[in-house]
């Protein structure tokens, strides 16, 4: 099941539970989705308009001021399982030769296509930068 079939999946549910902050949340999502040109989006599409949405959300709490809300709650629950900082750094030491590139930013490139959607470029940047 991809993960827009198990948004919408998630949608009929909460529409019989009578869940109406998930319910309206999900619509949100959909919406967006529809919104793309193609109409066959990968997982991976589906990840980046998720985290789009909640960059959002986040930067209106900011201005509002509040603490957090079930916006972003119910989305982060289909974002994939974030690398943890460990994780990536035992991969870079297993896999990139820094002698190959001439700095360590130019290593970005195969440890974020390694790592995909499971790890924040801002993150991994940072890790390099204290190696």
């Amino acid at each position: 099941m991809t993960l827009r079939e198990q948004i919408k999946s998630d949608l009929t549910r909460a529409m019989k539970e009578k869940d109406d902050v998930r319910k309206e949340a999900l619509r949100v999502v959909l919406g967006e989705l529809s919104r793309q040109g193609q109409k066959d989006l990968t997982d991976e599409d589906v990840v980046k308009i998720l985290k789009k949405l909640l960059k959002s959300e986040n930067e209106l709490l900011q201005s509002s001021g509040a603490a957090t809300s079930e916006f972003i709650n119910i989305l982060e629950g289909y974002l994939p399982k974030m690398a943890t900082d460990e994780e990536i750094l035992a991969w870079i030491r297993e896999n990139i030769d820094f002698d190959s590139y001439k700095s360590k930013m130019q290593a970005m490139g195969p440890i974020m296509k390694h790592f995909g959607a499971a790890a924040d470029g801002n993150r991994v940047r940072d890790l390099l930068q204290s190696l």
